[in-house]
């Protein structure tokens, strides 16, 4: 078996040379390529528990900039519900992270809500979650991005609230761009932001429950009896209501918990490890702010002021006056206290950049979605995923005219979907495990409670805010599920028209003749043949060429290119794996030729990006053939629609076009499909 030497594109001087001005600008911007095939490259782009806190964690701490706002606003002239609030706050996070941790255990692959659901209930419940996930994470980016302009506008004059819009585009293309460099490189830019929030934040909290401490005893008794007071003018039963109203409307504060069981495959080695860990260190921090910060809220009387968040009220509150020495060091406290939560709110958006496109890869796998969001940049991430949760992003900001308000509400409504999906998931496994494991009753119980909370959250969300925006959410969802059907309904199709190719051509019959070993001759006419696995589609090309020049070619070069996608990019021995089997299917197709009479030899490439990879490939094969001519197999359906560009790469006819413009002679052989459009 031959294989070419693998690289990438500059360590190849890829095409001699060739990279123009806007090459050059992309490789400034974006970065220099990365080889997957590098065994230290899993390690360099891993994160550390650490790393994984700031990327992943950050959606659920920055979620205590208006979470706790909004739980803290449905209370007023209530407030002393906010410690009650705030206890079951913490309670509520640290049961969903106790979960996930769970969930982690059992699908140490990744994969979060989709994989489970899809794995445990079926496939169409798993495209729900998956669904409800990936308008989760596009919501992330939005209302993250969204309320950190929100926190930074609260310290300028009123007059920048037209700019709000632009500013939050503004965000976003600089987010997009970070992003297509990578995960690593984005987290570590934006990790000193992470850290001054930490650090203001945990100020903020500190003191102002430290500064109020004499006075809980008193708060406690103000409490029980304003709520006895409540009791007997409202009845018990509205005092409840009105508790889970503001219970439920401040959900916003437990987004992200999942981030982490869907990202672990970005995680360090031991994987399940790094993910307790991390997860326990969102655990703790949200808890504590989002905690911590209801009960400030009460403790120094905040309340809403036109053009501020609550957080901004409650810092000014706190820290305003401070002085050192006659300076008013409080003003620069509280400035810079808002620009790191609004900093952080554009960390945050990381999530929905890093979990959003990993989703949208494994349903794309899985041909829920168009293949092409599997595909992986040079700098191997998602990149057509990361541009679609961006694209998608600017249009519902500027549909929403960036209102956290309202964004909020879609937000609460589908991360509970993708919740109470994943804890049914659970509990069903724990029933069909309960033979087998000992303390299958716990954890039953563990889920059991988790998914009723979930769905009395999600229940109470819908009911207060469908009419206000909410049915949007069930509308964007609900369409993108309709979608994934009928994507996944027209893949079928075209696999079961080539599973009838196959059946025909893969075993056809060659006498019983030995393989005839012998190399090509580089000096006779050889046929350059592009194919992928071994199957009926590589044959019926072969058979082609031998029907279109009967007894011209007696050489045959089988070409490859293993295609290291999301599905494949998960360790060195998935892609190991990949190139076995590219190796393995090649030598099927070589000993098949020779079985024919055919001199036949093979070779391939591993890489990202199959155009590339394959015109590079071909480069160096007319080189080594100067006489071969490379044929490339194409599906062609009875009619073809517009949007068949989107589930059937124009691979085929993107490498014929760079090789034919290089002056290398290119054929496409026709496959003919009898499918005419998705039903």
């Amino acid at each position: 078996m031959a294989e070419l030497r693998e690289g990438f594109p500059e360590r190849d001087g890829r095409l001699n040379g060739r990279k123009g001005m806007w090459s050059g600008l992309k490789e400034l911007l974006v970065g220099r390529p990365k080889d997957p095939t590098d065994p230290n490259v899993f390690h360099k782009l891993s994160l550390v528990a650490f790393l994984a806190w700031v990327g992943l964690g950050a959606d659920g701490l920055s979620s205590s900039s208006y979470g706790p706002d909004e739980a803290f606003r449905a209370i007023l002239g209530h407030e002393y519900l906010a410690l009650v609030l705030a206890a079951f706050t913490a309670f509520t996070v640290f049961l969903l992270s106790y979960s996930y941790t769970v969930v982690v255990e059992h699908f140490p692959s990744g994969g979060g809500g989709y994989v489970v659901a899809s794995k445990l209930l079926g496939p169409l419940p798993g495209v729900v979650s998956g669904s409800a996930l990936v308008v989760d994470y596009l919501l992330t980016i939005t209302l993250s991005i969204c309320s950190g302009v929100d926190a930074i506008l609260s310290f300028l004059p009123l007059a920048w609230q037209p700019y709000k819009v632009p500013l939050d585009l503004g965000i976003l293309a600089a987010l997009l761009l970070l992003n297509l460099r990578g995960v690593k490189e984005s987290v570590k830019v934006l990790l000193p932001i992470f850290l001054v929030f930490i650090g203001t934040h945990f100020l903020l909290i500190s003191y102002g429950v430290a500064n109020h401490f004499w006075a809980f005893p008193e708060v406690v008794r103000d409490t029980q009896g304003a709520m006895a007071r409540d009791a007997s003018q409202i009845g018990i039963l509205a005092v409840f209501l009105l508790f889970m109203r503001a219970y439920s409307l401040g959900a916003g504060t437990y987004t992200g918990i999942e981030a982490v069981s869907n990202g672990l495959q970005i995680l360090k080695e031991p994987r399940v490890a790094t993910a307790k860990r991390t997860m326990t260190y969102m655990a703790l921090s949200l808890a504590f702010a989002a905690g911590g910060i209801l009960v400030c809220y009460l403790l120094w009387h905040a309340s809403p002021e036109e053009g501020k968040t609550m957080n901004a009220v409650l810092l000014e509150r706190v820290m305003g006056s401070w002085t050192v020495g006659g300076w008013g060091v409080g003003t620069w406290l509280v400035i810079i206290t808002l620009v790191s939560e609004g900093a952080l709110l554009f960390v945050a958006a990381q999530t929905g950049f890093i979990g959003g496109p990993r989703v949208l890869s494994n349903m794309a796998v899985d041909s829920w979605m168009p293949h092409a969001f599997a595909n992986l940049s040079e700098r191997l991430v998602t990149k057509n995923g990361v541009i679609l949760m961006a694209a998608a992003s600017a249009a519902l900001m500027v549909y929403a005219k960036g209102r956290v308000s309202y964004l909020v509400v879609l937000y609460a409504i589908n991360v509970f979907i993708t919740f109470s999906l994943t804890q049914i998931s659970m509990a069903k496994m724990w029933l069909a495990e309960r033979h087998r494991e000992k303390r299958w009753l716990a954890k039953l119980v563990l889920h059991v409670v988790t998914l009723a909370l979930c769905i009395v959250i999600l229940a109470i969300t819908t009911f207060e805010k469908f009419a206000e925006g909410g049915w949007l959410t069930f509308a964007i969802t609900s369409g993108l599920i309709a979608l994934c059907v009928l994507v996944h309904r027209h893949y079928r199709q075209v696999q079961q028209e080539i599973v009838e190719v196959d059946a025909i051509l893969k075993d056809i019959p060659t006498a019983g003749a030995a393989p005839v070993v012998s190399k090509v001759d580089r000096t006779a006419p050889v046929a350059m043949l592009m194919v992928s696995g071994y199957g009926g589609l590589g044959i019926h090309a072969l058979l082609s060429i031998q029907r279109l020049f009967p007894g011209y070619y007696k050489n045959v070069v089988f070409l490859s290119v293993g295609v290291v996608d999301s599905g494949h990019f998960k360790g060195k021995t998935e892609v190991d794996s990949l190139r076995t089997s590219t190796e393995e299917g090649l030598q099927r197709y070589v000993d098949f030729a020779r079985r024919l009479g055919f001199a036949a030899e093979c070779r391939f490439r591993m890489g990202t990006d199959v155009v590339q990879e394959a015109e590079q490939l071909c480069h160096d094969m007319q080189r080594e053939f100067p006489k071969g001519v490379f044929f490339l197999g194409k599906l062609v359906f009875a009619q073809e629609k517009f949007y068949y560009r989107f589930l059937h790469n124009d691979t085929a006819f993107a490498v014929q076009r760079r090789l034919q413009f290089s002056g290398l002679p290119t054929i496409i052989l026709p496959i003919r499909m009898r499918l005419a459009a998705p039903a």
